[in-house]
């Protein structure tokens, strides 16, 4: 299985850090966040990665290189302008190929089991049934309380309709298939449309993680994991 690592993001929230270094390279724990993906990735299996880049491209492919220094390969998908995050996969679809592949925000950290990704089965058709993405959800964090998805008993997830249903937060780590994205044109746009598209449709499964798990968005979350990480 594949797997690709969001990069291409501005960074604007973890200004004025990013402005003259990209948020997949700013570091935690004595590393750069992107670098704690690779290495997480190829521990769990995974041997070829494709990650989009975009704000100060050049110097993510300058740190990762064709990937070989982490025993893996590395191939970029390269945004003139940041896509977000379903147009950033769309592009990378050619090099993803037709199987399932494993996602990951760059701008996260989490000691989320990585190999369970590959497990995970996500096709087109199951006994009738589409299951086109897995979604590793959490605990909502103190910045998301509302959260985003209802997770049911048996790993179905559905869309929040009241206030009143426990809800959890979609962490950036998934499988999905390319299918999830037919029908879908090239061009800047976001993923969570497609995911309330899926949900409604019943195409969508996931799982309630309790471990360790960080939105690296600001300057001071990203000063609290480092702290942490020290710590480890």
């Amino acid at each position: 299985m594949k797997a690709m690592i969001l990069a291409a993001g501005l960074g604007e929230r973890m200004r004025p850090f990013t402005e003259n270094t990209p948020k997949p390279l700013l570091e935690a724990g004595g590393k750069p966040l992107l670098q704690w993906h690779v290495e997480n990735l190829v521990a769990a299996g995974f041997r070829d990665l494709v990650i989009n880049v975009s704000h100060l491209a050049e110097q993510i492919e300058a740190f990762l290189g064709d990937g070989s220094r982490w025993n893996c390969r590395v191939t970029y998908s390269r945004e003139a302008q940041p896509l977000e995050a379903a147009g950033g996969i769309i592009q990378a679809l050619p090099l993803l190929g037709d199987e399932p592949f494993a996602l990951v925000n760059a701008d996260i950290w989490s000691d989320y089991p990585l190999q369970r990704l590959a497990l995970q089965r996500v096709l087109p058709a199951a006994l009738g049934v589409q299951r086109l993405a897995h979604l590793v959800l959490v605990d909502n964090p103190p910045q998301h309380q509302q959260g985003d998805f209802v997770l049911e008993a048996e790993g179905q997830v559905r869309l929040k309709r009241s206030r009143r249903v426990e809800t959890l937060t979609y962490t950036g780590i998934a499988v999905y298939h390319p299918q999830f994205f037919a029908g879908t044109r090239p061009g800047k746009q976001a993923l969570l449309p497609l995911l309330e598209r899926a949900i409604a449709s019943d195409q969508v499964r996931g799982e309630h993680y309790r471990g360790d798990w960080t939105d690296v968005g600001t300057p001071l979350r990203l000063q609290e994991l480092d702290a942490r990480l020290g710590l480890l």
